[in-house]
């Protein structure tokens, strides 16, 4: 595994509900993980009580926030002009991509078939 990575909503959430020890074993070991505001909110609007949210927001800390800029909105507009409609690209999705390939930083996600696609991407 690379150093550095941004991790997916879907990981997080595995992590957040104890159904995986990835995450952990990869802190552990000193990697660098990484989110966007993107990935944030999804996480943040998936909670269902002011519990939940409070536990989210723990996770979060032990996550470095990468900076949405405007290179990454407009790849990731390219990205849903040119496959919106023949791969399904959701709005999170591509900017969360488009965070990955500015950043050169490897995407840790269990849903590789939401991202494949994108030129340049890293999936791990």
């Amino acid at each position: 595994m690379p150093d550095y990575l941004l991790v997916d909503t879907c990981v997080i959430i595995d992590y957040i509900n104890k159904r995986n020890t990835t995450l952990n074993d990869l802190l552990d070991n000193g990697e660098v993980l990484f989110i966007n505001s993107v990935i944030e909110m999804e996480l943040l609007q998936g909670a269902r009580n002011k519990i939940e949210l409070a536990v989210i927001k723990k996770k979060l800390q032990s996550f470095r926030l990468l900076n949405l800029q405007q290179p990454i909105f407009d790849l990731a507009t390219s990205y849903v002009r040119t496959y919106c409609l023949s791969h399904n690209l959701a709005l999170p999705d591509a900017v969360i991509g488009a965070t990955a390939i500015f950043y050169q930083v490897p995407l840790l996600t269990y849903n590789k078939k939401d991202f494949k696609f994108l030129p340049e991407i890293q999936l791990a």
